[in-house]
């Protein structure tokens, strides 16, 4: 891969106020280093951002050594949703990240069908647009399996909370927190961040705090949380992390299957765990667009 001295463009977008600068990069030509996403995504001296989707061809991501092969699902022509931390890390995947990215290339006429396959590290992703334009747009993300792996407990501001360990494509303890409710939630403090079990979770994990889940006559659950990403801290939202919050509420309901809809501090979204799988349904937002100018980094020379 080069790196090219004209203006990067980028678009900004958020799922729930999950938020993203996103590239495109259709050849995979950009060199993405840990440094330039981390800048990027830094809010005093970049753009600002929860992280980095960067979309290209997954047969030229792959040519170019950023994938070793295809994921599995994934064709060489399908568009992949090439995600990054705000710290610069490779994540495996973004819940809310894939229906900014679906919107994208959607509004942008790179797919001409509401219905098609996201690339992601995690394998393929199936989305349907419900409805869209140049700024908002409403999507499902077939997310794929929720994999309970046992209990671990995590340590905040000198608190154990036991939780579920759950499997998105990526790792996450969602703990629901007896007696809480939304005023505690809204109160309870990440600042010190999180210690988790370093044999459970050996590269980390993301963290999600819930209330309790009610229940209505049709069975739907109903809850709030708030989260800690792994590479990122405190966000808004987590689209992984909201399928994960679904797995363990139905899970302290006594059940393994359900939908229902939670609340984050960046809006709502519909979750629904079925047998071998999960959906993600909620809100895209196309910011803005924008340029980079050469330089900006300082005496480094940006990609464009």
């Amino acid at each position: 891969m080069s790196t090219p001295t004209v203006e990067l463009r980028f678009v900004k977008g958020h799922g729930t106020q999950n938020d993203f600068v996103i590239l495109t990069d259709p050849a995979a030509e950009l060199d993405l280093d840990v440094e330039l996403v981390a800048a990027l995504c830094d809010r005093p001296r970049g753009i600002g951002a929860d992280g980095l989707l960067r979309v290209a061809r997954t047969g030229a991501l792959v040519a170019a050594g950023v994938l070793d092969g295809l994921p599995e699902g994934v064709g060489p022509e399908d568009w992949f949703m090439d995600y990054r931390n705000a710290d610069g890390s490779i994540a495996e995947m973004c819940g809310n990240g894939v229906r900014v990215f679906a919107h994208f290339v959607r509004a942008r006429g790179l797919i001409g069908v509401d219905a098609f396959t996201v690339g992601s590290r995690a394998g393929a992703r199936p989305v349907i647009i419900h409805s869209h334009d140049d700024v908002h747009a409403d999507v499902t993300v077939d997310m794929g399996p929720a994999r309970i792996d046992g209990d671990s407990v995590v340590e905040i501001g000198g608190v154990r909370h036991p939780g579920t360990m759950v499997d998105v494509g990526n790792p996450h303890l969602a703990c629901v927190v007896d007696g809480l409710d939304a005023t505690a939630l809204a109160a309870f403090d990440f600042g010190g961040g999180v210690r988790l079990d370093p044999v459970a979770f050996p590269h980390g994990a993301n963290v999600e705090i819930l209330t309790p889940p009610s229940e209505d006559a049709d069975g739907r659950f109903a809850a709030a949380m708030r989260v800690f990403e792994r590479g990122v801290g405190e966000t808004r939202s987590c689209g992984t992390g909201l399928v994960a919050a679904g797995a363990a509420l139905l899970r302290s309901l006594g059940r393994e299957t359900g939908a229902g809809t939670i609340t984050i501090p960046g809006g709502q979204v519909q979750v629904g765990i079925t047998t071998g799988g999960a959906t993600l349904r909620g809100p895209s937002t196309l910011v803005a667009d924008g340029v980079l100018r050469p330089g900006w980094r300082g005496a480094q020379t940006v990609a464009g």
